[in-house]
């Protein structure tokens, strides 16, 4: 495994699935929720999450707060694919339309900048069906430590 993660540290599409890997053994919040990994890139990700009878509200649909942890969590694995910790500085979501029982949702993560420090994140929601459920943006920040450790000098942009 440690080599593996050598080596992934200098092809940045084996770092971001290495790192998705390392990140989603520990990520026990999107794995109680039922959050799935379809792809991981540098800079982007996209998740899918079914929508559960014990996700809806008082309205009969999907609560809000599973649709952001949802974005949220997409965001997460786009930020965090170049192995440096990165964590929200602030986000915000707009919902478009309400997600039922047994839709699968897709949240695909886009980086749209990237510098020093600091990145902004795109995120929408949609059902497998393609009608869109949410927008949501994400403003990253780099703190110290990596997510799989001992891999210093990982692919970065250096935007």
């Amino acid at each position: 495994m440690a080599q593996q993660a050598i080596e992934s540290a200098q092809d940045p599409q084996a770092l971001a699935e290495a790192v998705a890997e390392a990140m989603w053994s520990r990520d026990h919040a999107a794995q109680a929720l039922g959050i799935r990994i379809e792809s991981v890139a540098p800079g982007k990700s996209s998740l899918l999450m079914d929508v559960r009878q014990e996700m809806l509200n008082g309205h009969n649909i999907c609560h809000g707060g599973m649709i952001f942890t949802l974005a949220d969590t997409a965001f997460a694995y786009a930020c965090n694919a170049y192995n440096q910790t990165t964590v929200a500085s602030a986000c915000g979501i707009d919902f478009l339309a309400p997600a039922r029982k047994g839709e699968t949702l897709r949240a695909v993560a886009t980086e749209r900048s990237l510098a020093g420090r600091t990145g902004v994140y795109d995120i929408t929601v949609e059902t497998l069906e393609g009608r869109q459920i949410a927008l949501f943006r994400g403003k990253s920040y780099r703190i110290a430590g990596e997510v799989i450790a001992g891999l210093q000098h990982a692919t970065t942009p250096t935007t």
